[in-house]
């Protein structure tokens, strides 16, 4: 075990890249509306004139399905179950959510939940609310790869009720399209997200139950960015776990010397353990000494 003296105030470097990522995408969408002469939430100008349309600009839509540059691009998930709903797959919509696909299965899968999505951002800042409040919410345990299952479940029930069942309720919607288009898609389930994270459990939504975060769990363990850990700097502070914004079980195998990378499928990369560490154990590593320390 390291000597080395913790830093009480380690750098929150992570922290500071993550936010700027998570407002420049909903900035960026955004910008398409405004730019187009339109208002947000829905909202119209009252003028007889004709005004240009956001699918004028390099970007716009939504996380669902946007335009970027060019490029068509539809959401994985909302595409199976869309295919699962209408019983027939496209090979169009299999090109157009490839590159989405392999993107995060390159970086790592649920890096989109670290540092896309809007509902984790919202969630921050009831945990930073909860805080300044002093409002005290239980641990209680709730089976992390349960998502896994809730995705499955949302594909079948899709099929069966001929509706892409996520679609129809996901809080993303609720802030992402509510911002842009005024939707109110999913607002009910947002405020029962925000009302367990208040009152229930610490995070149960994003650890334990979001659809998305099941799909992209499953291709986190083919994602190339990683978060390594130092053993002889590790002190076993546990700050790590308490700053895990996926489940603290996931640092379990790095702290018990049993690996040299957090390997589970379901880490978002998103550098909180790594600015908790008080002595710089962990860092964010890209490349493919994963796989070779694991082989």
């Amino acid at each position: 075990m390291s000597t080395q003296a913790p830093n009480r105030f380690p750098r929150k470097r992570w922290l500071a890249t993550r936010r700027i990522v998570q407002l420049s995408m909903l900035l960026a969408f955004a910008a398409a509306v405004l730019a187009s002469g339109w208002g947000l939430f829905g909202l119209v100008q009252g003028t007889d004139d004709p005004l240009p349309t956001p699918s004028e600009t390099p970007l716009y839509g939504t996380l669902s399905s946007s335009h970027v540059a060019g490029l068509d691009l539809l959401d994985p998930f909302a595409m199976l179950q869309v295919a699962a709903a209408s019983k027939s797959l496209s090979p169009d919509w299999l090109l157009l959510a490839l590159p989405v696909v392999i993107l995060y299965a390159a970086v790592r899968g649920r890096a989109f939940c670290g540092w896309i999505c809007p509902v984790n951002l919202l969630l921050e800042g009831v945990d930073w609310l909860r805080k300044k409040t002093g409002l005290e919410v239980a641990e209680r345990s709730v089976p992390r790869h349960a998502k896994l299952w809730v995705a499955l479940g949302v594909i079948v029930a899709s099929a069966a009720t001929s509706i892409p069942v996520f679609e129809a309720f996901s809080p993303i919607s609720a802030v992402n399209k509510g911002i842009l288009l005024g939707s109110v898609t999913g607002l009910w389930t947002l405020v029962a997200v925000i009302a367990l994270e208040l009152f229930w459990t610490h995070r149960v939504w994003c650890r334990a139950l979001c659809p998305l975060g099941g799909f992209y769990e499953a291709l986190g363990r083919f994602g190339l960015v990683n978060v390594r850990i130092d053993h002889e700097a590790c002190i076993r502070c546990d700050a790590c776990k308490e700053a895990c914004l996926a489940d603290p079980e996931i640092l379990h195998p790095a702290l018990a010397n049993q690996a040299d990378f957090v390997c589970a499928g379901d880490c978002m990369a998103c550098g909180r353990c790594v600015d908790a560490c008080p002595t710089e154990a962990l860092s964010i590593k890209a490349g493919f000494d994963h796989y070779r320390a694991n082989r």
